[in-house]
């Protein structure tokens, strides 16, 4: 008797989600990411009030170290994928779930129930921090925060699922983290300034503008939407294609 969607997916979810959050090493990156960035949000506090930033709004300095916070997500979405494939645990999990296509899915859905709310706490004490430190400054309208901590908290999300997807795709965590690290910190910067044309077509690029735009006053090439929904398109395609692999692989 075949098995229904629905009762194929609850305990799967619900093992993957268990396997996360016993993982010491979700637990390590997302603290290190955490203290990471309240570090750097002192920081930019810290030059936004000496004037080094110039007119910048308080919701802008504390968003400046979204750049380095993605390499902790990259880093949560790498080892989400990768870790069973140390010490051969994947072939006890593919012998107790054989529904590959469900147990890679649930995987995904178990990451981004991990991610948004640590993506949301880390992003909102960086800007709480700023509001803080430079309550004399400028200030941004609630209804525009809450939508930039939204799109900050997506952008991250969606960071830690497209790297996730990737990891399932080559399975080994070192090569997997050089090239994400490589491409959000050398690739993409390099193809800004020399691809002009298409960089807003970038993941990363894109991304940007879901939370960037609705906080700062420079002339922006894509709205809110536009952004969130070109790098949900390169997150869905990477994810769907590791799941057709995945499912042709040998473990």
């Amino acid at each position: 008797m075949s098995v229904s969607s629905s009762k194929k997916i609850t305990p799967i979810l619900s093992a993957e989600l268990g396997k996360l959050v016993t993982l010491p090493w979700i637990w390590f990156t997302l603290t290190g990411a955490f203290i990471v960035n309240l570090v750097l949000a002192v920081a930019f506090t810290s030059i936004g009030q000496q004037g080094a930033a110039g007119t910048q709004r308080m919701v802008d300095t504390g968003l400046a170290s979204m750049g380095y916070l993605q390499a902790g997500f990259i880093i949560l979405g790498i080892l989400t994928t990768c870790s069973e494939y140390t010490g051969g645990r994947i072939r006890t999990t593919l012998t107790v779930t054989p529904w590959r296509g469900f147990q890679l899915s649930a995987k995904h859905l178990a990451l981004a129930i991990i991610a948004i709310p640590a993506a949301f706490i880390m992003v909102a004490s960086g800007v709480l921090y700023a509001f803080v430190m430079m309550r004399d400054t400028k200030v941004i309208e609630m209804n525009t925060l809450i939508k930039t901590l939204v799109g900050a908290t997506g952008y991250l999300t969606m960071t830690s699922l497209l790297s996730a997807a990737i990891g399932a795709l080559i399975r080994r965590t070192t090569p997997v983290l050089v090239i994400l690290l490589g491409y959000y910190f050398v690739v993409s910067p390099l193809a800004r300034n020399y691809l002009p044309g298409i960089k807003h077509v970038f993941p990363d690029t894109a991304g940007y503008y879901m939370y960037r735009s609705l906080s700062s006053d420079e002339m922006n090439v894509l709205t809110p939407m536009q952004g969130t929904g070109i790098s949900m398109l390169w997150t869905l395609i990477f994810i769907i294609f590791s799941v057709v692999l995945y499912r042709k692989q040998d473990a």
